[in-house]
């Protein structure tokens, strides 16, 4: 818990600072909890990076630096109706922004569309598939791209204008958040254009070294 409330939006993210003279120390992670936690929470997907070592020799009661809050790609209560172009670990503000709508009971009309290598890549798969059982409003598509999914419930391919369009017919209406890695964002928002979306409704945070 940190040593005095943080204050965000949901979408926001945070900078952890290990050490203010290596780059390769410090990395930009998207809250993961809503901001009427009394906590916060970030997420990061392991690696064997330098920071990813500092982060798993962390223990009890040592102080970290973090600089927040960060961004501009955050939900609003206006939003009536959103989608989600997510894949792997850009989910962390998504989860963010879907607690924020489910704990303040917001009737927001939400479509996520979140693809992963593997259907065992699915990050936060247990709180995703709670949310959409306790809110009609909210649902959830998961892709899987490299092989045949072993779930049933998981479609097999890439995010693409004749899924997106079919799954999402009322996409014109809808603001979109893309979240991921450069090319996945790219690819995510030509899509968003080239199916007629306003500019303007489509909000992108590239996620950089993960």
């Amino acid at each position: 818990m940190p040593e005095k409330r943080v204050n965000f939006l949901p979408g926001q993210f945070l900078e952890v600072i290990f050490d203010l003279q290596n780059k390769d120390l410090n990395k930009y992670l998207s809250f993961s909890s809503s901001p009427f936690k009394e906590y916060i929470e970030f997420t990061k997907r392991l690696s064997s990076s330098l920071f990813s070592e500092k982060l798993k020799g962390l223990q009890v009661n040592d102080e970290v630096l973090l600089k927040a809050a960060l961004g501009s790609c955050v939900f609003k209560e206006e939003y009536k109706k959103i989608a989600f172009l997510v894949g792997g670990i850009g989910i962390t503000p998504v989860i963010s922004i879907l607690d924020y709508i489910a704990e303040k009971g917001l009737k927001t009309d939400a479509s996520l569309f979140y693809s992963n290598r593997t259907d065992e890549d699915i990050a936060f798969r247990k709180e995703l598939d709670l949310l959409q059982s306790q809110n009609n409003n909210i649902k959830v598509f998961y892709l899987v791209t490299e092989c045949q999914p072993r779930d049933k419930k998981c479609f097999f391919g890439r995010i693409d204008k004749d899924f997106l369009t079919s799954q999402a017919q009322d996409y014109k209406e809808r603001v979109f958040f893309i979240f991921g890695p450069p090319k996945m964002v790219e690819a995510m928002q030509g899509i968003c254009l080239d199916i007629g979306c306003k500019k303007e409704n489509i909000k992108t945070e590239n996620f950089i070294g993960y």
